[in-house]
């Protein structure tokens, strides 16, 4: 990555957001289409589970995982509601939402974060090297490549860092590397 210590830093704020979020009893919601949406299922998945070590779960939750809550609202309301029709229902001040989206200008995203920000929710944009998500998340792992594999390919890299990151804040019995 072109910028280490800056993507270091969005890392550490990152994981502290999640962390004080958690230790309030909130959660960690997640968002994103495609491939995103696919890394928002793996990273809920890793929370609530486990990342590396057995634990309590965590509370996360992926809005990309309900096809009757996606196809309802995308046939009612458009298909860029899907996302911010779920977090106005289950999100709640003091959450956070991871929200994903290689682009960084996903028009359901995008309109995700406007709920977010009225409900007082907190944004971690994970994004290319372009869009608004930089502009409109308190923070953002933008991904300085143009080619959307390898955005990717560095979104599950840096997501495996911030739920270690969140596990090891959270659980420092747990055995270290």
């Amino acid at each position: 990555m072109s910028n280490d210590a800056a993507i270091l830093e969005q890392l550490e704020t990152s994981i502290q957001l999640c962390v004080e979020a958690i230790r309030a009893g909130k959660k960690v919601l997640f968002i994103g289409n495609g491939g995103s949406a696919s890394d928002a299922q793996h990273l809920a998945a890793e929370l609530v589970g486990r990342y590396r070590f057995d634990r309590e779960s965590l509370p996360a939750i992926a809005l990309t995982t309900d096809t009757s809550a996606l196809t309802a609202i995308g046939n009612d309301y458009g298909y860029d509601e899907v996302f911010a029709r779920q977090l106005s229902g289950l999100g709640q001040a003091g959450d956070v939402l991871v929200a994903i989206s290689t682009s960084g200008n996903s028009g359901n995203v995008i309109k995700a974060i406007d709920v977010a920000r009225k409900k007082g929710i907190k944004v971690i944009g994970m994004s290319g090297e372009k869009g608004q998500l930089k502009e409109i998340s308190d923070t953002c792992l933008a991904v300085p490549a143009p080619l959307t594999a390898t955005i990717q390919e560095a979104h599950i890299m840096l997501g495996h860092i911030l739920c270690d990151g969140i596990e090891q804040a959270l659980c420092p019995e747990l055995p270290k590397d």
